[in-house]
């Protein structure tokens, strides 16, 4: 990229988006250089400055998008979706220079259908906004994610993401009734109107999770759902985590908590005795069930049996509500993980005979390496299996920034290595950016040739986040 040929890039941009919406601040290039992934982290932690974009461009509207994207297409310059900067996974990093394509002006609610109990909006308003929005109205969208407060709705989509309430209600591809979707060429995508059809292949399914590296998604429809009449928790104490899976499991085959979430004992004696003040051993579970006050007596009454059949020790509703009120607090500063410690949440999904295997391979993996340590909870449950929110954590790592870069990706390769190899998955709901992407290979081995042929098909001059996803 020479001056000359930066003026001339810059100035149509301008010309798409307005002047006052493109920026070749060092701030902001150096802003958008960090998001909560580890590693850049580390190098601003050390002094450092992560790869920076060219130029910064704040598009408005799906016109604008569809205008920035044919001048990078011409180009053939890297753009990269930029929705909160809360993903955990490298996923908007602008690795390769280019544009980096701030989505937050897009930010308005297109249309409140309360007789289709949808609600559309532009893909990058803040999520909270959206929510409170809907709560105003008497509803809710039911997906309650730690980072609601800073992300966006097209973050969320773009890495299939999850909240607290998935149980009940799903992941977020559940939540979604449709989407818009702008490719490198600028034609405008959608999926089909409505979510459950047989006219081919589900296009949604197609643009979610798809990260940014097929195209820019700039709007969405979401399901409705009516403020909960009653919504009731109650905490359990199990000897182990084990006892704790299989009172989980049965309780999916009478009814649908719309929380479970159980702790192994190295998170119920820290975590949840840090945030709650909880403390005593053993295996923490909060359950939360909600609806119609007469469906939910029933269901705490099969709850009760369950958990009474398993062992498990009734703490009553008093925990169970601390911890839904306290549930972003766990990722507020002086409760999460930060610096100088090195940590990494490996997510995987596994069904239920492989989920404790999971837990201590995965356990044995990343404890090999001197002075880690290894938590999890379990939680986003389904028929068929749940998810393990696992952890390891590193309170001394080597200050060298070669030495901890290192380090951090032979951890994660052990750990993602053996959750593949007992029947996970390399990512759960944050996504796989940069961090995860060398690890696709071995999950879909030749079944990665879908991935590659959408890309060529979709992205032909590979212009789309690059260096994501593993392709």
């Amino acid at each position: 990229m020479n001056d000359f040929l930066m003026r001339q890039i810059c100035s149509e941009l301008e010309d798409a988006v307005g002047r006052e919406h493109v920026s070749l601040r060092l701030s902001d290039k150096i802003s958008h250089s960090v998001d909560n992934f580890w590693l850049p982290r580390m190098y601003a932690d050390r002094g450092l400055i992560a790869p920076l974009a060219d130029v910064i461009v704040y598009p408005g509207s799906t016109e604008e998008v569809s205008k920035v994207l044919v001048i990078a297409n011409y180009y053939k310059l890297p753009v990269y979706p930029w929705g909160g900067g809360g993903g955990s996974q490298g996923g908007a990093l602008p690795l390769k220079g280019g544009i980096l394509l701030d989505t937050k002006r897009m930010n308005r609610i297109l249309d409140f259908d309360e007789q289709s109990m949808t609600v559309t909006a532009q893909a990058g308003i803040i999520f909270s906004q959206l929510e409170f929005y809907a709560n105003e109205r008497g509803y809710s969208l039911m997906h309650y994610p730690s980072s609601i407060n800073c992300s966006t709705l097209g973050g969320f989509l773009a890495h299939n993401g999850i909240g607290v309430l998935s149980t009940k209600y799903g992941k977020i591809d559940d939540l979604c009734v449709n989407v818009e979707m702008v490719i490198p060429s600028g034609k405008v995508l959608h999926s089909a109107p409505v979510p459950k059809h047989s006219s081919g292949p589900d296009l949604k399914q197609i643009f979610l999770g798809s990260e940014g590296t097929l195209g820019v998604m700039t709007a969405a429809t979401m399901k409705l759902f009516r403020l909960p009449e009653t919504r009731r928790f109650r905490a359990f104490l199990f000897k182990s985590v084990g006892d704790g899976l299989a009172a989980g499991r049965d309780m999916l085959q009478v009814f649908k908590p719309s929380i479970i979430r159980l702790y192994d004992e190295a998170e119920t004696v820290s975590l949840i005795k840090k945030v709650i003040g909880f403390a005593k051993p053993g295996a923490f579970m909060n359950v939360a069930l909600e609806g119609a006050a007469d469906l939910v007596d029933l269901e705490e009454k099969h709850m009760l049996e369950i958990c009474s059949r398993y062992g498990a020790e009734d703490l009553g509703s008093e925990y169970g509500e601390k911890w839904w009120n306290s549930r972003l607090t766990f990722f507020y500063p002086d409760k999460v993980l930060d610096f100088p410690q090195m940590f990494g949440t490996m997510d995987t999904v596994l069904k239920y005979a492989n989920v404790e295997k999971a837990y201590h391979a995965m356990k044995a993996a990343t404890e090999q390496f001197e002075g880690v340590r290894f938590i999890a909870h379990f939680s986003h449950w389904y028929d068929w299996g749940c998810m393990m929110y696992d952890r390891f954590i590193m309170d001394n790592p080597p200050e060298d920034p070669d030495e901890a870069f290192r380090l951090h990706n032979e951890i994660w390769n052990a750990g993602v290595r053996a959750a593949l190899a007992s029947g996970g998955v390399v990512n759960d709901h944050h996504g796989v950016g940069m961090k995860l992407g060398r690890l696709m290979k071995e999950q879909y081995q030749d079944s990665m040739v879908v991935f590659e042929g959408l890309k060529q098909a979709l992205d032909p001059n590979h212009i789309m986040n690059p260096f994501k996803m593993g392709i």
